[in-house]
C-alpha cells in the first residue's frame, strides 16, 4: 500500500495535538514589527487594559502562523517532505491575550494524489487554555513531495 492510500484510509482520524505554547508580549511585538501591524490592541498594554479585551491580544495571523510549530505533524517516511500548500477556510474565534497558552490539534479530512505530490487536507483547531471556545479553526492544505 502506498502513502496516499494509507493516508486516505485514515481520513477522519485525529492526527494528534501538539504541546502547549505561551504567546508572550515579546512574540506579539516581534510579529507587529515584521508585519507592520502595530495596532494598539496588540502593542499598547496601557490602552489595551482599558480596551475591549482587557489586555493586549495576539494578531489573528500570529495565532494562525503558530500552527506549523505547535501542531501535530504527520509521520512521514524518509524521503518525503511536507510543505504548506494553502488554506481553505480560517476563522479567528477567541482572542489570545498576551501570556496565554495555546496548542493545536488536527484531524485528517482529505487526501488526493496530484501531479506534484500528495495533497493532504486537515482541520486544525488552536485551543486556548481555559477557554471553552477555540482561538482559531483552519482548514489547512499540505503537499507531500519527494525530497
Amino acid at each position: 500500500m502506498g502513502l496516499a492510500e494509507d493516508l486516505a484510509g485514515r481520513i477522519g482520524e485525529a492526527v494528534g495535538a501538539g504541546g502547549w505554547h505561551t504567546v508572550t508580549q515579546a512574540d506579539i511585538d516581534r510579529f507587529a514589527e515584521v508585519t507592520v501591524d502595530r495596532n494598539w490592541i496588540h502593542v499598547d498594554a496601557d490602552r489595551s487594559a482599558r480596551g475591549p479585551f482587557g489586555a493586549t491580544i495576539a494578531h489573528g495571523f500570529l495565532t494562525l502562523s503558530l500552527i506549523t510549530g505547535i501542531g501535530p505533524h504527520l509521520e512521514l517516511p524518509a524521503g518525503v517532505t511536507a510543505i504548506n500548500y494553502g488554506l481553505d477556510r480560517v476563522r479567528f474565534i477567541t482572542p489570545v491575550p498576551a501570556g496565554s497558552r495555546v496548542r493545536a490539534s488536527a484531524r485528517l479530512t482529505g487526501v488526493s494524489e496530484t501531479t506534484r505530490g500528495i495533497r493532504v487536507e486537515q482541520k486544525v483547531t488552536v485551543e486556548l487554555e481555559g477557554s471553552d471556545k477555540p482561538a482559531c479553526v483552519a482548514e489547512t492544505v499540505l503537499l507531500l513531495i519527494p525530497s
